[in-house]
């Protein structure tokens, strides 16, 4: 029973529908009855194993194929009509053509199989931010993480109008030589073929709510980003919230569910979440700049994940959560990852689906990638202005990488433009997880270059445009390096929630609370302006960490001038100004 006489949406259901050819058509209502009924069947199928119901209540397991274990960043493409809209970051093939190729795979790849028709909003429904999309899929683990990661059902349906983001996947045979990620973004759609790994099925996620909606906030006025959203509670009771954009390997996620240092704690500080992995911006009625996080759950990596670096996400996962990848623990039906804690399970399955024993295995049990999706209503730090139509007001945005050297802990960019800079440049240095190769300098613009639905040039020139609309309310703009390291290669400052000592004295300095001194690079805390009571880190440590190498700084503006060349005329011009003032106060 369709749960829309919406036309346009019929039409194309129907449509897609004659090209795969499903045996049949359920729409996801979004009841707790019909999901429930899902999961018995994905369990009688083997799709998922449900886990041990008293201590992980409502929890399921499921394994990806073991070449179908992360985003395919060479199979994931942009298709507008000009290739140059793309951008020289983005895979591109013309529309027509990709259409034909995709036609071929998609065509019968649902015979004898359920095609579920998901109606889901990004963000709360009817918010103003809100975007409406329908994924078509065969695959009911897509339904139930769908149902986590987003808000689906009948309340979507209603409200959903012609502009609606389509999103069509078929699992097809899990062939990676097939497997496609493809955004029309003129189309106002998303096509996903050959995998059932989250990130790129869960259409919600990078594809609609980074790729396409990147796309659409620059044709609307607004931004979509890959940052986190947080609120920092003083002891005065007041909120101030900043979001933050950092490349994978980070401590992106750790940041956004950050427990104050107990002394902090003990003052009456807080820190609330409101989204640990996008962000959508838009200018309020005040002139300020308003954000929301678009999704509904977290889609994290588990190894790693333990109670000293991230207490509220491992509660989080403790109810409602679907593990993809981890260990299976036979004693006690529950999971287990690499990192989780110090006694892996002997009598276990690995990620494969192999028998695995924890002390005896040379191999890892979890895959590196492995995953939960978890609500978002189960963090015990979840702000509450989670669900806020709203959103809420950003008073800093902040970026960041991984610098063993180059970057300072902390510094505010000099204005709006000059910030725009600084997040243009952001860099991480590879370390020996990613390839082999460490202390390779890759620049993540934005941590969105993965993730920028069109050409990165004019994404920047939208950055700036946006400065314009905001004028004298925009938010400041800082950049942050948790990752400074001494000569044997050991991390001058301890991260996690001592990190909050920065961002106390980064939104003192959005309301015009605190000091700061000028370097060639912007502007910096006097080291006494960094609250370091048992933090284990000396003054001169701090002093040490916030200084600024101009020699590394020099090598430093070559490879940006390298980088900038990558995109020709298109780059804007304040940016290669700002870049040329680098170069002189460096000199």
């Amino acid at each position: 029973m369709a749960l829309t006489s919406n036309r346009a949406v019929l039409a194309w259901i129907d449509e897609m529908a004659a090209m795969t050819q499903p045996d049949q058509l359920v729409w996801i209502d979004g009841s707790e009855a019909q999901l429930e009924e899902l999961r018995k069947q994905a369990c009688a199928s083997g799709e998922i194993e449900r886990l041990n119901e008293e201590k992980l209540p409502g929890c399921y397991l499921h394994r990806t194929a073991v070449n179908d274990v992360a985003r395919v960043e060479d199979r994931t493409f942009i298709c507008c009509k000009k290739q140059e809209d793309a951008g020289p970051t983005n895979h591109w093939m013309a529309p027509q053509e990709m259409y034909a190729k995709l036609k071929k795979l998609y065509t019968g790849a649902m015979k004898g199989r359920t095609m579920y028709v998901i109606p889901y909003s990004m963000g709360v429904v009817g918010s103003p931010f809100a975007k409406y999309g329908i994924e078509l899929t065969d695959s009911i683990y897509v339904v139930l993480n769908m149902a986590i990661m987003t808000r689906v059902g009948r309340a979507v349906a209603d409200v959903m109008g012609d502009d609606f983001v389509k999103g069509l996947h078929a699992k097809a045979d899990i062939d990676p030589e097939n497997r496609y990620i493809v955004h029309f973004p003129e189309d106002n759609t998303i096509m996903s073929v050959n995998s059932g790994y989250g990130g790129n099925v869960l259409l919600g996620k990078k594809c609609f709510a980074l790729r396409i909606a990147s796309y659409l906030g620059r044709q609307q006025g607004w931004m979509a980003e890959h940052m986190l959203i947080l609120g920092v509670e003083n002891p005065q009771g007041e909120v101030r919230y900043l979001a933050a954009a950092f490349p994978s390997a980070c401590g992106k996620t750790n940041l956004a569910m950050l427990i104050p240092p107990e002394h902090y704690r003990k003052a009456g500080w807080k820190v609330w979440c409101v989204g640990d992995d996008i962000a959508w911006l838009r200018i309020g009625e005040d002139g300020r700049l308003w954000a929301m996080n678009p999704e509904y759950g977290f889609f994290g990596v588990a190894p790693g994940t333990n109670v000293k670096s991230n207490p509220n996400a491992l509660a989080t996962t403790r109810q409602g959560t679907i593990f993809t990848n981890v260990v299976h623990n036979l004693d006690d039906n529950t999971v287990w990852w690499e990192g989780l804690d110090k006694n892996p399970p002997e009598h276990a399955v690995d990620w494969q689906g192999r028998p695995w024993n924890g002390k005896t295995s040379g191999e890892k049990g979890a895959h590196p990638n492995s995953r939960f999706t978890a609500p978002a209503k189960n963090c015990p730090c979840i702000s509450p202005e989670f669900e806020s139509p709203r959103g809420v007001p950003i008073s800093a945005i902040v970026f960041g990488g991984r610098r063993a050297r180059t970057a300072p802990l902390v510094y505010q960019s000099r204005d709006w433009t000059h910030g725009v800079f600084v997040g243009s440049i952001m860099a991480s240095e590879t370390t020996a997880a990613a390839t082999g190769a460490v202390g390779v300098v890759r620049r993540d613009p934005m941590a969105m270059l993965p993730f920028c639905g069109y050409h990165m040039a004019d994404y920047w020139q939208h950055w700036l445009d946006m400065g314009e609309k905001l004028g004298g309310k925009a938010p400041k703009i800082f950049n942050v390096n948790w990752f400074r390291t001494d000569e044997d290669g050991k991390f001058l400052w301890p991260g996690f929630g001592d990190n909050l000592r920065v961002l106390e004295w980064i939104l003192k300095r959005c309301f015009g609370e605190a000091e700061a001194v000028e370097t060639p690079i912007g502007w910096e805390p006097r080291p006494e302006d960094i609250d370091l009571e048992d933090s284990g880190v000396e003054l001169d440590t701090l002093r040490g960490l916030l200084g600024v190498d101009t020699a590394l700084w020099r090598d430093e503006v070559k490879g940006i001038r390298e980088f900038y060349q990558k995109f020709g005329d298109k780059l804007p011009r304040q940016l290669s100004e700002e870049l040329d003032i680098l170069d002189a106060r460096l000199n």
